[in-house]
């Protein structure tokens, strides 16, 4: 199959060669697609699930062509009906965002049935608010019929696709083209919609941190991960680094082991790979921009402590953690990567040429920008996964 997102950005030569440096990077996204999208076993989340879930998703976020595209699986796979309801549930749906403390929209099951209401309950959330998540929202998808499983590759999808639809974005602004992206009202829904926490919900007690921190901080999840000794060989496997075994987040998304193989590896071509381009550094305080706006204090305290560690600047990166992002970082360079990196979290997509000639005057190669678009844009999937399935937690030698 052609690269989704090559396909979708309409990218010419010198984009495909962009990408071609990062081939780990490029091959691996679309490795998620097929994970998340086209299975060999889809099990209960089928097919017509997952593209309509994908539909919404795109159609939601103002990217047109995307959600057109993920229609047109979706109409191989169901009746005329079904695609002109998810047309109907993106029209009722269509947003900006991100936000925090907002209301929630919640879609009727007499259009799409149960389960597909609360995948696109869940699926809004994720995209427009994923800071207001919580355990009943995890109990809403378990009473609509989605198990521990199919909720960790639900979730995948949702967050993959924040990911897929900002870059093919980025990459038609880069190639010089215009996509069009209207602007959008925030949608009004409701401050309760009445989820209520099931007893399959893990839903212990949290001592979580009262802001950002410039230290490190632990994780507790709400879908209860696989113990060590359930994993299979391939779910092992998955984990790319054996150590992460003992990590309760890793353990939770090994449910979907080929989505979270395909996805690690696109996260260590996108900050690893330093053959030319944006400076280590440079990516991650992209990454931490990105999660100090999601509200994601836990990759926020990971990736301001690499930064850092990459020799960027501790007393920027603290004024970052703890005046917000408007915060002076510093240096022209630094306030490039902000700005660009908020435009790119921005739904609709608000990077845009204006960013591009930015970046340019200010010295960023090409090469440099794509690194920097990677950066941000898998951050809006890191932050949906971290967010919505769990919640950070402050580690007993920092609490009073």
């Amino acid at each position: 199959m052609e690269d989704i997102i090559n396909q979708l950005a309409q990218a010419g030569p010198d984009i495909e060669a962009l990408r071609a440096a990062r081939a780990d990077a490029r091959s691996n996204a679309q490795a998620s697609f097929k994970a998340l999208l086209e299975p060999e076993n889809p099990g209960p989340f089928s097919y017509g699930e997952r593209y309509a879930v994908a539909a919404f998703s795109a159609g939601v976020s103002q990217s047109s062509q995307a959600a057109e595209f993920y229609l047109d699986l979706l109409a191989d796979e169901t009746s005329p009906q079904v695609v002109d309801a998810v047309r109907r549930a993106i029209e009722h749906g269509v947003s900006s965002g991100p936000y925090k403390h907002g209301s929630f929209l919640v879609f009727s099951a007499a259009d799409v049935g149960e389960r597909l209401a609360a995948a696109f309950d869940w699926a809004h959330l994720l995209i427009f608010h994923p800071k207001d998540a919580s355990p009943a929202a995890i109990g809403h998808l378990y009473s609509a019929g989605w198990a521990e499983d199919d909720t960790v590759s639900l979730s995948q999808l949702v967050a993959f696709l924040s990911f897929q639809l900002r870059v093919i974005h980025a990459l038609s602004v880069l190639g010089g083209q215009s996509p069009s992206v209207p602007s959008a009202s925030r949608v009004e829904g409701v401050t309760d919609p009445g989820w209520q926490v099931t007893d399959s919900v893990v839903n212990e007690e949290v001592v979580g941190p009262a802001g950002f921190v410039n230290h490190s901080l632990g994780w507790r999840p709400w879908v209860a991960p696989l113990s060590k000794e359930e994993l299979t060989r391939e779910q092992r496997e998955a984990l790319i680094q054996p150590q992460r075994i003992d990590s309760a987040y890793f353990r939770l998304l090994a449910r979907d082991p080929a989505a979270l193989k395909a996805r690690t590896l696109t996260d260590f071509d996108i900050f690893y790979n330093t053959e030319g381009g944006l400076a280590r550094a440079d990516r991650e305080l992209a990454a931490t921009v990105v999660s100090r706006y999601n509200g994601c204090e836990y990759c926020a305290s990971v990736h301001q402590a690499r930064s850092v560690e990459e020799g960027g600047d501790r007393a920027a990166i603290d004024r970052l953690l703890f005046e917000g992002v408007e915060a002076d970082l510093g240096s022209s360079k630094w306030d490039l990567i902000r700005r660009a990196a908020l435009a790119l979290m921005a739904t609709p997509f608000a990077f845009g040429a204006k960013h591009v000639e930015e970046l340019r005057a200010g010295g960023f190669d090409d090469q440099s920008i794509l690194d920097l678009v990677y950066s941000a844009s898998f951050f809006n999937w890191a932050n949906r996964l971290m967010l919505t399935l769990g919640e950070a937690e402050l580690p007993k030698r920092f609490r009073k």
